[in-house]
């Protein structure tokens, strides 16, 4: 993440929208980081993905999470896994402010080396998003209270450093993954009878290979937002038709594609917005939109007032 001008963070993502942070160091890839979504431009993160799996643990508020294409309304004392290689984003449920802590941790804390038993028996299968992309622990089975606890208990272990605290991190990681294969599976696949393997394999093929489709258009709407932007260019980049490129990314993301190309330029615009240096048709014009006239249109449906108005209840709080 970097800070914006504002003070706001923003997560820097790379050309594949992958996030650019370091999570912890190569000796001990494993990082918590205590967050507030009224810490990022407008109350949100965008989305991005990488490597590492990550643990969600909600502490005041609410939130909401998607993963992929699935949508996740969490409360307070709520906990989330988020696969390894999951798009994900989140915003602010009522527009009001969450606090959360994240854990992120590269997979082979839990299989040690490449080629291990632990890694092609028990971990590696289970790493594909299209298996297993997310689980969400809000309490409505016995065995997510376990889970829970444990992520606590993780969160308790690096904050007190205590001796071998390291290995003690590692030691509950496994036991949150070994949860995870007894119980959760059914979960992060929405049910799916064992019995289609088959039909399954040939969906989680196609699942990923759309998933890196998707990756490669909001890539390509990152580099290019701020230019005229068509979607054929888009459709091209992918290398499928026009019709074929809205309906992926409306099936996966909840949204069309168009829809995400103006939320992202008004998520552009925002610190130009808040820095009042610029005028509208100018900020309106470095984003990607022919006038202010529309911007200002697109802005107050997707924030809910005007430029000018956002910035005075910025500046008020």
């Amino acid at each position: 993440m970097k800070e914006a001008k504002n003070g706001k963070t923003q997560i820097i993502t790379g050309p594949s929208q992958r996030e650019l942070k370091e999570h912890g160091s190569y000796q001990f890839p494993f990082l918590v980081s205590y967050e507030r979504l009224s810490g990022y431009e407008s109350g949100s993160f965008l989305w991005h993905w990488h490597r590492e799996i990550e643990l969600t643990l909600i502490t005041k508020g609410n939130m909401i999470y998607q993963i992929n294409d699935r949508q996740f309304c969490m409360k307070e004392k709520d906990a989330l896994f988020g696969n390894s290689s999951t798009l994900h984003s989140a915003h602010m449920a009522d527009g009001k402010d969450c606090a959360y802590i994240s854990v992120t941790f590269a997979p082979r804390l839990l299989y040690g080396y490449e080629g291990s038993l632990i890694q092609n028996k028990y971990t590696e299968p289970f790493l594909r998003p299209s298996t297993l992309a997310a689980v969400h622990f809000d309490g409505s089975q016995s065995w997510h209270n376990d889970f829970v606890e444990g992520l606590r208990q993780i969160i308790k272990e690096d904050e007190e450093k205590q001796p071998f605290y390291e290995v003690r991190i590692q030691e509950l990681l496994l036991h949150l993954w070994l949860i995870l294969l007894k119980h959760g599976l059914s979960e992060g696949t929405d049910g799916e009878e064992k019995g289609a393997t088959h039909s399954l394999a040939a969906k989680h093929s196609m699942d990923e290979k759309n998933y890196e489709r998707i990756r490669q258009m909001l890539s390509y709407i990152q580099e290019n937002y701020a230019q005229k932007l068509e979607l054929e260019e888009i459709s091209h980049h992918v290398h499928i038709c026009k019709s074929e490129c809205c309906r992926i990314f409306k099936s996966y993301m909840k949204e069309s594609l168009f829809d995400y190309l103006l939320k992202y330029r008004i998520e552009q615009s925002l610190p130009d917005v808040l820095a009042e240096k610029d005028t509208l048709t100018e900020i309106a014009l470095r984003v990607g939109f022919t006038d202010s006239n529309y911007y200002s249109k697109v802005f107050r449906r997707i924030k809910g007032c005007s430029p000018r108005e956002y910035r005075r209840r910025y500046h008020e709080r």
